[in-house]
This record gives structure tokens, sequence and C-alpha cells, in this order.
């Protein structure tokens, strides 16, 4: 049997190691009401989120069991979310109205407490993430990025910085 050179050797603690994993398929409308373009319309789109984990390994060689999100119940919050949700934010002048289609079945209504959009759908997902992540693997694991797609050509990103986290 032949073993491969390692070449040098890495103090423990200075690397990680990194893995991504992508959520894709939540159809959600939102509107941005403070837009001074047609994004203050209710639109939508397929939103995929892609999160990326780094830490050390565990005793399998994973940084993250992809696997736990369905366990943990990560994927039912996605789709609770944003799967054929209406997200508005707590803000919005019309909110009573989005109130009253909700109660009538017409939308299954989100209210975001500080916006809405890209930016702050990938802020909401990576701080939720990050306090699962924490448990399900013990502190391990940090989550250091998400981004939100709303097509093939617009995303935002949110970092978490890992001194405030």
């Amino acid at each position: 049997m032949k073993f491969l050179k390692i070449l040098g050797t890495m103090k423990n603690g200075e690397n990680m190691y990194r893995s991504y994993k992508r959520f894709i398929g939540y159809s959600t409308a939102f509107r941005q009401w403070k837009a001074d373009s047609h994004c203050n319309k209710i639109h939508g789109y397929a939103f995929c989120f892609k999160v990326w984990f780094e830490g050390e390994l565990d005793e399998r060689g994973w940084v993250i069991d992809f696997g736990c999100f369905k366990r943990n119940g990560v994927k039912e919050w996605l789709k609770n979310n944003f799967d054929h949700t209406t997200c508005v934010s707590a803000d919005d002048p019309e909110l009573k109205l989005f109130e009253e289609m909700d109660d009538r079945g017409i939308i299954d209504l989100r209210v975001f407490p500080n916006g809405v959009g890209c930016e702050k759908f990938a802020e909401h997902v990576a701080l939720y993430l990050q306090h699962i992540v924490d448990k399900e693997t013990d502190g391990r694991v940090s989550v250091s990025k998400v981004q939100c797609w709303e097509h093939n050509d617009n995303m935002a990103e949110y970092h978490i910085n890992k001194k405030n986290a």
C-alpha cells in the first residue's frame, strides 16, 4: 500500500475546513415598499440559499453532516418561511392590508421586523442557521456566510462576524 507524503505540517487551530450547502426552490413573494422602482410592487422569485460552514472535522471527517438539516428541522423552517409565502417588512404602511389577505387565506404572510429583500433574507437565514449549527456541532462549526439568490443574476450575501457571533 502506498501512502501520500504530506508536504509540511500545520499547527492545530490555524486552519480549518469549509463545506457548502445549497437550499433551493423557495417561491417567495415580497415587496420593498421603500424602493423608488418597480420593486415596491409585490413580486417574487424562486429563492436559492447557499450556505458556507467552516470548522474542524468531526470523527467521520466531515465539517457538517448535510443530512442533519432534515432531522433538525432546518429544511422545514426554510419551507415555512419562504415557500409560497408573502414576506413584508413590519414597517410596511400596507401591513394591515397584508394581514387581512392572510386572514382571508389569499396569502401566507411572514412579517420581518427589519425589512425584506435578498440582503435581509440572507441575514435571517444565517443567524437562524448559526444557532442550529452551534447546537448540532457543540460549537465546532460556524456559518461563515449565506447568499440569497433571487435568480441567476442577482444575489446578496451576509457574513457572520465571528467576534460578534
